[in-house]
């Protein structure tokens, strides 16, 4: 039985896989829009969700990652992130993809926030954590990832973003979510 969304006005008439890789599959369909026109719709469907997490100390710091990004072809600071399965719970992507990326091990993680990134082009979904109560190891990175970890204070890295240094949509997210949250009182640094 086809039951009508009645917040959708658009109309699936038929989809095509137009490409597909380990990472993306584009999907284009053809559709009727809300007007009631005949319109064509590709979507860039991910096969990972996006994972960022925010580690914060105690005295105010936290540590962004900085790498070359072939898409921008541009030099990008970020949060620490990674690409989680879907069917591996977002929280065990967080612990890892930090711990990969910075040598960083928390005791504790709250999620803080979930984006749908570029929504009118893709279904990507991305999952935030706040990651808290640290200890310190050593990186391990993929062999794709030539970083650069840096300790800096959530008001600098505020300010990064402000200054358009910080790009990155999920890290732009988490820095003013949890920069509002410290502001507010409900997110305690010494």
């Amino acid at each position: 039985m086809n039951i009508k969304n009645p917040l959708n006005s658009w109309q699936t008439l038929s989809s095509e896989l137009v490409y597909e890789s380990a990472w993306i599959a584009v999907n284009k369909h053809q559709t009727i829009n809300p007007a009631g026109n005949p319109a064509l719709y590709s979507v860039v469907n991910y096969k990972n969700l996006a994972i960022g997490i925010l580690p914060l100390s105690k005295d105010g710091y936290t540590w962004l990652v900085g790498q070359w990004r072939y898409p921008l072809n541009a030099y990008s600071w970020e949060i620490p992130e990674g690409g989680g399965p879907l069917g591996e719970a977002p929280i065990e992507t967080a612990i890892r993809e930090l711990k990969e990326e910075t040598g960083i091990v928390a005791k504790k993680f709250e999620e803080i926030m979930q984006l749908h990134l570029s929504n009118s082009a893709t279904d990507e979904h991305a999952f935030v954590f706040l990651a808290t109560d640290l200890t310190f190891e050593e990186a391990e990175p993929e062999d794709t990832e030539d970083l650069t970890v840096k300790k800096i204070h959530i008001n600098d890295v505020f300010d990064m973003v402000m200054k358009g240094e910080i790009t990155d949509a999920i890290s732009v997210a988490a820095i003013f979510k949890v920069k509002y949250l410290i502001d507010k009182g409900l997110l305690q640094t010494l």
